[in-house]
């Protein structure tokens, strides 16, 4: 016990020092260490309680949900956000920073000047004055203090979250309308100037998602704005198509807004269209989980999409797309694929392609349970269905070697529902394993458990 006493009372009082060059160790002054982190404070704040931390230590703590100062244990005031109660402590920043001057010889480097966080006041002139430029036609005025509210966002996660709570998203999805309105209003291309502008604001919905409920309205329940996101999808350059996908998928993912979309009638040529492109010649993994999620969705609430985009080609696209992926693309493409093949056209394709046997069973416990439920799902939907018109599906699956895959499932455990379409399909394909000669995959080539 002494030993370890004095094994941490060592370590207290190397906390004490910062070394500098050649080896010497500095004392660091009590009050300006923080108390969270025990580092030299950086951008020192006082709490209401009277105790000073370093700003990004003690946003931590309150962003962890904590409501009391962490040395006095008394509630905060301002708990609900803890702006109100960070307030810069200038008297002891320019003591650190004369402290670290006087150092400079020992390799102490000055602490530089935080920046102000941006504040409410601001934030909420800068929304006003959007609304108005916006309701004024103001393209100049407008892309201005875009520019000042994206520069605000992109210091730091302090004014990201000062912005967003102030309610911006809402302002911008209806400016974004007000602007898609008059520039979509008439048969008239679109000029450069309401380009530009769409395009900040697009850009600047996409630093804020999820996006709330009223942002959301604006952009589903307005043909402009929907028009004008269908317009970036297919005509603008990357990053705006990029931006275009993702609030598009944003719509399609909330089942409120998605029924207002899937009961546009012009829906297939707005959004299907470029949305199947940007799969089919991909320009980002980014653009391309959208477009990808947001077809499903779409599928889930509007059936007969299945088909038209079976007949264009989804099935084979995605079959080839899940040869080689990451993770998360791989994930989605087989939740599209899945969704596919509940209709006849679907499901046919997907018999008559060699990938799809092959394809499912290699996702098998290879890259996540969500991965693992959608094959399991596609997998028994092929057999529960019967056979295909130009082979035997049981003996295709059996044989790139699915029974072992599944056993193995079931012995390492899954969801209820995959456990139960798993279950299922091993009863269905014991009944055909004297047709077909299990090949034992790859994958378990050295595997020595009984089943």
């Amino acid at each position: 016990m002494e030993n370890e006493e004095g094994d941490e009372a060592g370590h207290e009082e190397e906390d004490d020092h910062v070394r500098g060059n050649e080896n010497v160790e500095l004392s660091i002054p009590a009050h300006f260490r923080c108390p969270i982190s025990l580092d030299l404070m950086k951008d020192p704040v006082t709490l209401s309680t009277g105790i000073t931390y370093d700003r990004e230590s003690i946003e931590a703590w309150i962003d962890a949900g904590n409501r009391t100062c962490p040395v006095t244990n008394q509630l905060l005031r301002s708990s609900s956000t803890g702006q109100d109660e960070l307030i810069p402590n200038h008297t002891i920043r320019r003591m650190i920073q004369d402290w670290c001057v006087d150092n400079r010889s020992n390799g102490i480097e000055r602490i530089p000047t935080p920046r102000i966080p941006v504040s409410t006041v601001v934030v909420l002139e800068m929304l006003s004055g959007i609304t108005e430029a916006a309701r004024q036609g103001d393209h100049n005025e407008c892309r201005e203090l875009l520019g000042k509210m994206k520069n605000s966002m992109k210091e730091n996660e302090r004014n990201k979250r000062s912005v967003v709570g102030n309610g911006a998203a809402g302002v911008l999805a209806a400016a974004f309308d007000v602007f898609a309105t008059n520039s979509f209003s008439s048969s008239s291309p679109l000029l450069e100037n309401s380009k530009l502008v769409l395009e900040e604001i697009l850009a600047l919905l996409s630093l804020m998602l999820p996006l709330d409920s009223l942002s959301k309205s604006y952009l589903s329940s307005s043909q402009h704005s929907l028009r004008c996101m269908a317009w970036f999808l297919k005509c603008g350059d990357i990053p705006a198509r990029r931006n275009a996908a993702l609030a598009i998928k944003e719509l399609c993912s909330d089942p409120q807004h998605r029924n207002t979309i899937v009961t546009n009638e012009f829906l297939e040529e707005l959004l299907v269209d470029p949305l199947f492109n940007l799969i089919k010649n991909p320009i980002c993994p980014t653009s391309t989980k959208a477009s990808l999620m947001s077809i499903y969705y779409l599928m889930s609430s509007k059936h007969d999409l299945r088909s038209r985009l079976a007949k264009r080609g989804m099935v084979a696209l995605i079959l080839e797309m899940l040869v080689d992926s990451d993770k998360s693309v791989c994930e989605k493409g087989l939740g599209v694929f899945d969704e596919m093949i509940k209709c006849e056209e679907g499901i046919e394709l997907a018999y008559k392609n060699a990938l799809t046997a092959p394809v499912l069973v290699k996702k098998l416990l290879r890259v996540s349970d969500l991965a693992t439920e959608f094959a399991v799902s596609a997998l028994w939907r092929l057999c529960k269905n019967g056979k295909s018109s130009d082979g035997d599906v049981f003996v295709e699956v059996l044989q790139v070697g699915a029974f072992q895959k599944l056993l193995l499932l079931l012995q390492v455990g899954c969801g209820e529902k995959t456990k139960d379409k798993a279950t299922e399909l091993l009863k269905i394909l014991n009944l055909h394993r004297s047709r077909a000669e299990c090949i034992d995959s790859v994958d378990f080539k050295d595997l020595k458990r009984p089943f």
